[in-house]
Order: C-alpha cells, then structure tokens, then sequence
C-alpha cells in the first residue's frame, strides 16, 4: 500500500476544519504511516494539542522555543524525517505566507525548510470570499507553480458562515488518496490508460432494467492505481455504489448505463489509448424493445401464468477492442467464472485478442461483487501467470498493474 511504512507530517492552521485532522491522522496510522504534527497557535484553538497528540502517538510541535522539543531546531528535523508533508487546512493567511516565504511560527517554519526538498500538499479551506480574493488566488497559484507542490482544490458545499461556496477543505479520505498519489513511483506518466467499472443496466421499460450485483469497487481500485502512478485515466462507468476519489482530477469520467452506452464511449476513446483494462461486468444480453411507458401488471400477455421477455446479445466491447488493437497498444480484460474456470478465461483471452486476462471465481470467499478484498489469477498471453492470494481490491489493483500492464514479472 502507498502510505504503509511512510513518515507523514500533518501541519495544521488555525482553520475551523482542525476539527477534522484527528480523523485524518488516524486514517494515515491505520493505513501503516507513521505521523508528526506541527501546528499554528491558533490552530490549537479548534482541536486539542492532547487529542492530536494522542492519535499521532507523537508530541505536537507547535511553538518554536518550547523546551520540550525533541530537537533544537524541529522545523529541520521534521521536513529531514517525513517522506511528505500536508498542510490541511491551509488558511489564506498561510497561504499567503507561504507564498511570500515568511517564516514566523512552528508551521510556517517547518513548510519553509520542506517544500524545495519533499513533496508538499496543500489543502486551502476558507471562507468563499477570502477564496476569492485576488491576493489569495495569486498566492495560490504562485505556490501552485512551485516542483514540490501540489493544491488540492476546495470544494463547494456548505461553509461555516452559514452560506454555500467553494472553500470546504476536500474530505479527508480524498486528502489521504492524495498523500497516496503524492508517495507512489510515477510509473505510468504519459500513459493513457481506459478502464471501464460497475454493472450495466439493460431497460425493459422506465423503471425496470436487467442489472447484476457489480458495485464498481475492483474498477476504482484500478483507476486510483493508475491515476496514482501518474496516468491519465478516461473511466467509463456503468451502475457504481463504490466511491471514487480523485483529488487532483487525473481520472476522467464518462457515465454510460447500458452495455450499447459503455461499447459506443469505450469505442470512442480507444484510438487514443495506450491500454484498456476491462473489469466492467457488462450484461451479455437486453431486451430486444423497450416499452415507452410504465408495463402495467395487466398489460402482460401471460401464457399458462408465465411471462416471457425476448432478449438479444449486445454488442462485445472486448471483442471489438481487440479487432482494432494496435501493436503498441495492451488491453486486459477480466473473466467471472464458475466452473471451468482457467479453460473458459484462456478461452476467452484468445477469442478476444486480449494481452491478459483477470480470473476470479465466486467460489472464492471474500471474491467477487460488493466486497474490499478480491482473490485473482493474471494470465497472460505469452503463457506466464500470477496467482494472488486473497488480498484488498487496492493491493490486487497494484499487482494487475504491475504484471499485466507494467510487464513486471511475479515477486
């Protein structure tokens, strides 16, 4: 995993969204990072030096001249220690003083011995108006330009003035996917990578369709995989309960419903694509019509009390990928089995020109729909294989990555 084994160091301002941070600190922690915190007076205003303490496990460095510090000099330390920084919530005043390289407390010290030697994320949360402000904007985006940083953008919604705006610090599960972005090797920079997710929905009529149980998790686990090792990410996504967190905007997104929906948008970007990684679970059949209003429980034309619905196969995306697949080009699919399971995947990976193909069977406990964990067999056309054992739909997605796309061959 991205943070495990990590030295992160959180600065907080004194922002009302401290009160969020013991959450984020205990997120990285439980994610295997290790965490220090240095912090504004005025941040300690909104949340407890003891509360941050306790969920670090660390002192807080919050006043340059304490006697407690560990270190002489902690702004040094610190930024020697960490393998990143982030600074959440940055306020404007911060901001700004950042920009203007004034270093006049614990964090603002600590951010000025860090940001030209380890990556830095910056988290602006503000009020709406303060966002706005030219100064805030020019400082923003002098900092923006700097090699070590990168802005998280705030996001709108409900402010704590009362009103709506833009200036709400990003929720901290999309502050810990950017320290993930930020610790992990840029391994697929430049690349251009499709990647489809979630279930199809085939309509009988408006509100009744022919679906399966696909939440869309394997499919996110792939698309921050790639969006963290710096490829640029078109997701095409069908039905999906399963959060997607995109903090720096690297995955782009195209809703397509129904299986003739997801062929036509995948169809559309695969001549721009250096690889495809197929994990949607698309329905292999629809309704031949769909009826344009509501079917009445009369309007069904029974035959001994039985209702029968004409259904049509629709159009192989997978197939038709591989048909018009270029030599500098990868695509893998994925094969849900349930008997016959390694036959029917090579099977399939020859019938469709894939390069490799992801098997996983529902037999497996803890594989398969709506859960975080997934246990898979990569086979690859050139005849090698990796046979994971159950791991986290995060893990599985690094190592379907690394075989099948980065050509990297099994540990």
């Amino acid at each position: 995993m991205a943070l495990e084994g990590k030295h992160i160091l959180v600065g907080i301002s004194g922002g009302i969204a401290a009160y969020k941070i013991p959450e984020l600190i205990r997120g990285l922690v439980k994610a295997g990072a290790e965490v220090r915190v240095a912090t504004t007076r005025h941040a300690l205003e909104f949340v407890t030096e003891l509360t941050l303490q306790t969920v670090s496990g660390h002192p807080v460095y919050s006043d340059v001249f304490a006697a407690i510090n560990a270190h002489a000099t902690e702004h040094i330390s610190l930024p020697e220690w960490c393998d990143a920084m982030i600074v959440a919530p940055a306020t404007a005043n911060v901001v700004a003083k950042m920009a203007a390289g004034i270093a006049d407390d614990a964090l603002t010290t600590t951010i000025c011995s860090c940001v030209a030697r380890k990556p830095i994320l910056i988290a602006p949360a503000m009020n709406d108006k303060m966002w706005e402000n030219p100064a805030t904007q020019h400082a923003v985006e002098t900092i923006r330009n700097w090699q070590n940083v990168r802005v998280i953008e705030p996001a709108e919604g409900p402010l704590a003035c009362g009103t709506n705006g833009k200036g709400r610090m990003p929720e901290v599960e999309e502050l810990q996917e950017a320290l993930a972005y930020a610790l992990t090797p840029q391994t697929l920079a430049g690349q251009r990578i499709l990647i489809t997710a979630g279930g199809t929905q085939e309509p009988i009529d408006p509100v009744r369709f022919i679906s399966n149980y696909s939440t869309g998790k394997m499919g996110v686990a792939l698309a921050q995989a790639c969006a963290r090792r710096g490829a640029d990410v078109t997701m095409v996504c069908g039905a999906m309960s399963a959060t997607l967190r995109n903090p720096f905007g690297a995955i782009h997104r195209i809703d397509a419903l129904s299986a003739q929906d997801m062929y036509e948008a995948c169809i559309a970007q695969w001549p721009r694509m250096n690889s495809a990684i197929l994990c949607a679970a698309v329905a292999d059949f629809t309704p031949c019509e769909k009826a344009e209003n509501k079917i009445k429980k009369g309007d069904w034309s029974l035959v001994n009390g039985e209702w029968s619905l004409s259904l049509k196969e629709t159009a192989d995306i997978a197939k038709a990928l591989g048909q018009s697949k270029r030599p500098d080009q990868k695509l893998i699919g994925f094969a849900l089995e349930t008997q016959h399971e390694k036959e029917n995947a090579l099977h399939k990976m020859e019938r469709k020109n894939l390069d490799a193909i992801v098997l996983n069977s529902l037999r497996d406990k803890g594989a398969g729909f709506g859960v975080d964990t997934n246990r898979v067999t990569v086979l690859r056309a050139d005849g090698n294989s990796l046979e994971l054992p159950l791991l986290s739909k995060e893990e599985v997605a690094n190592q379907i990555i690394r075989y099948s796309i980065l050509l990297e061959e099994a540990e």
